[in-house]
């Protein structure tokens, strides 16, 4: 082995694979890398930091490292700070300070090379402190004959979108500098995996292939019935606004009205007017991310679909469970609000490396009121920054709409929401109107708590019934005081077992039987059931209208479904959840009739916005925007801490929840493939099935009782008695005394 070595794999047999060499590694790295920032025209930005991002393994160290006497290769050595490995990032970074001498443009090419294994860095403390270190690692790559040619790659000419009106300081150089760092380590991704495993062949149909297949499909669909011409009017709303120019719209529909085809129909025909590259569908419910995959699954064929959820995100990073992570490019994603922001806020480069991919796509946000509050400032300003620099379209969908245009909030907790966003529907208030179904049936006394027996007692006076609560606790005490065969819905269990649940239900609708179901507000986002009473326990005016959408859904109850809203007798938990409550009564107070209507739902968050008390808890422009009228010295050579900012950027708080992979049903044997083979895509989509998401404390408490164990970095149910069909996992002690028979 002569030449100089980038990676080498030893085969199952003890055989070693030939060498890849670095030189066709770079070269390689650095084309892919440019066919992705063309998306965004800067080619040859990405191109430069694809041939100097492992400029370190010219190192005579790393190359000393990797081949030892028998060519031995730890395939995890490319992994910066992993087992005492020689860094190989940093040479790259320092090296931009010296071609790009003193421009302001060296430090966010510095980002993206010195941390294209070990994530965007902070500057502070870390990166800065690296580059001092090491800045005498670049003389002896000087004199390697080979290495030149890369050394000598001109400085790019293109000017980044986000800076050629303004300054340095935009709001969005963030974002640019995510976009080139996602071009980078896909492409590293992608060809050490070609190297290692084969190449990965997947035939994607275009967006015109796909349209021709969505209205084969939507022929099957059409009818004289009226709920369906109605669908068929706004699916023609749809396909009409399609043609208009790239940017925020809003798609306001009642529940029922058949959004989630109409959006599809509005994404494939703006996606071939503008010529985006995909379709991105965020779902605020891990619960309902099925239902929506399998509907485009069904209609666009598996292979087409990639359905990407988070709670399967690897604790560590290693070469498996890097390989295994998605990079989004299937021209359909269904994926969660999870997952989707936080891989933009994310630093890490598992996390990253399908940002580029984002661009020139068309994102649907599903059930758009769920996007958390106290994010609303970073979330609003990368969606400005995907629709102004980086040819993305978003569709804010819901039946009711947030009110996130203008300024939002009151001084001095305040800031600017979005601007220009169209909607779709004509007249939302008339086409609310137009599907009423239901009758909502208010307390005359608002402040009258009922209680659980009280509220049992008139759940049993319907056969077919649901009742939606605040919390899974709640969710188990009332279920109790039911009478046997009454269902318990709720997110202790795992998703293939709501799906299966939640497919009973139908069953005994369809066919009329008798059925009470008590539930969390899991089944109110796109589950498609259909009672003809609905219970919900006082909460948002946004929640109880989904609640509505669960009843008379196909409007056969001519007269309108009833849903009653009540007192529940414990209060919502403390802080948002407790704001939404006491805004939904201020507006209920001087609510009288039996329709809400979409201006009434603005008012409720015209209403509920003033009274949080932040839009932005994890300092967004402190860790990530140049104030631009600051003139001291510090603003102006600003230090992004992509680090830090990812740390504070959970919309799930990692420190209150944790993901566990529960044994039900098939799910042992993908345990067994994890335990003994590792992540992989297709494993990890697989046991996604079988997650379910618990606070923290319950966590600790189960764990320190045995019941779990972790495999791989993933925590997995250890005791077979932990999980108990019909009412999913027991982790409070409550749920020991009832189940005395099962723990």
């Amino acid at each position: 082995m002569k030449r100089f070595v980038a990676h080498v794999k030893q085969n199952e047999d003890g055989s070693w694979k030939g060498p890849q060499s670095l030189n066709d590694h770079l070269k390689a790295v650095a084309s892919v890398a440019a066919e992705f920032a063309g998306d965004f025209g800067n080619e040859d930005w990405a191109e430069l930091c694809g041939y100097l991002h492992d400029l370190g393994k010219y190192h005579p160290d790393w190359q000393k490292y990797l081949r030892r006497k028998t060519g031995y290769y730890d395939e995890d050595a490319h992994i910066e700070g992993y087992a005492g490995r020689p860094n190989h990032s940093t040479a790259g970074a320092v090296y931009i300070f010296e071609k790009f001498k003193k421009s302001p443009m060296a430090k966010p090419l510095a980002y993206v090379i010195a941390g294209h294994h070990s994530g965007l860095p902070d500057w502070v403390g870390q990166l800065n402190e690296r580059i001092e270190k090491e800045s005498e690692v670049i003389k002896p790559i000087r004199e390697i004959e080979e290495a030149k040619h890369f050394l000598e790659t001109p400085i790019p000419k293109s000017v980044p979108a986000v800076i050629q009106n303004t300054s340095l300081d935009n709001e969005q150089l963030h974002l640019w500098i995510r976009m080139l760092f996602s071009c980078l380590v896909d492409a590293d991704f992608l060809d050490t995996e070609n190297y290692m495993t084969g190449k990965r062949e997947v035939k994607y149909k275009t967006i015109e292939e796909l349209k021709e297949l969505f209205d084969k499909y939507m022929v099957t669909k059409n009818s004289d019935e009226e709920i369906n011409r109605k669908r068929n009017e706004i699916l023609n709303q749809c396909r009409k606004k399609a043609q208009l120019s790239s940017g925020f719209f809003s798609l306001t529909v009642p529940t029922g009205g058949g959004k989630t085809l109409s959006s599809m129909a509005f994404a494939l025909e703006h996606s071939i007017k503008y010529k985006k590259k995909r379709i991105i569908v965020a779902i605020p419910y891990t619960s309902i991310i099925e239902q929506t995959a399998e509907i485009f699954k069904s209609v666009f064929g598996d292979d087409q679909v990639v359905e990407h959820h988070s709670n399967l995100d690897p604790e560590k990073e290693n070469s498996k469970n890097r390989i295994a992570c998605e990079n989004w490019d299937a021209p359909i994603i269904v994926t969660t609000n999870v997952q989707l922001f936080e891989s933009l806020f994310n630093n890490k480069t598992s996390s990253s490396r399908k940002l580029h991919n984002i661009v020139n796509s068309v994102i649907i946000l599903d059930e758009a009121q769920m996007i958390p509050t106290h994010f609303f400032k970073p979330i609003l300003s990368v969606l400005k920054g995907l629709v102004n620099y980086f040819g993305v379209t978003v569709l804010l969908m819901s039946a009711t709409q947030p009110a996130l245009v203008g300024r939002i909030g009151t001084e001095p907790n305040c800031f600017e929401g979005l601007e220009n966003v169209r909607e779709i529907i004509d007249d939302p208030d008339s086409l609310s109107k137009s599907f009423k179904r239901v009758n909502f049936i208010l307390p005359k006394n608002l402040d009258e708590k009922v209680s659980w027996d009280e509220l049992a007692e008139k759940l049993q006076q319907h056969n077919q019934v649901l009742c939606i609560v605040n919390k899974r606790d709640d969710c188990r005490t009332l279920h109790r005081l039911m009478p046997e065969g009454t269902i318990h819905l709720s997110g202790y269990m795992c998703g293939e077992e709501r799906s299966e649940v939640i497919s009973e239900i139908k069953r005994k609708l369809k066919y009329d039987e008798p059925i009470r179901v008590i539930s969390t507000q899991i089944v109110e986002a796109g589950v498609d059931i259909d009672f003809p009473v609905v219970f919900r326990a006082l909460t948002g005016l946004d929640s109880i209208a989904q609640a509505a959408g669960r009843c008379n859904r196909e409007n056969r109850i001519k007269e309108g479904g009833k849903v009653f809203v009540f007192i529940p007798p414990t209060s919502s938990p403390q802080g948002f959840l407790r704001k939404c409550e006491y805004a939904a009564k201020a507006i209920l107070r001087n609510f009288s009739g039996t329709e809400f209507k979409p201006s009434l739902y603005s008012e409720y968050f015209k209403y509920l916005y003033p009274k949080l008390n932040s839009f932005d808890e994890v300092n967004f422009y402190s860790h990530l925007v140049k104030d631009s009228k600051a003139k001291d010295s510090k603003a102006k050579d600003f230090e992004f801490q992509f680090k830090t900012f990812a740390e504070k950027f959970n919309m799930i708080d990692d420190k209150k929840q944790m993901s566990i992979i529960v044994q039900y049903k098939n799910s042992d044997k993908l345990i067994e493939q994890l335990r003994f083979a590792g992540a992989s895509k297709e494993l990890l989509r697989k046991l996604q099935r079988y997650i379910v998401n618990i606070p923290i404390y319950v966590f600790n408490k189960i764990s320190d009782a045995g019941y779990l164990e972790n495999i791989n970095g993933y925590w997995v149910q250890k005791d077979p008695n932990l999980y108990k069909p019909g009412l999913g996992l027991l982790g409070n002690e409550s749920d020991w005394i009832i189940g005395s028979d099962v723990i």
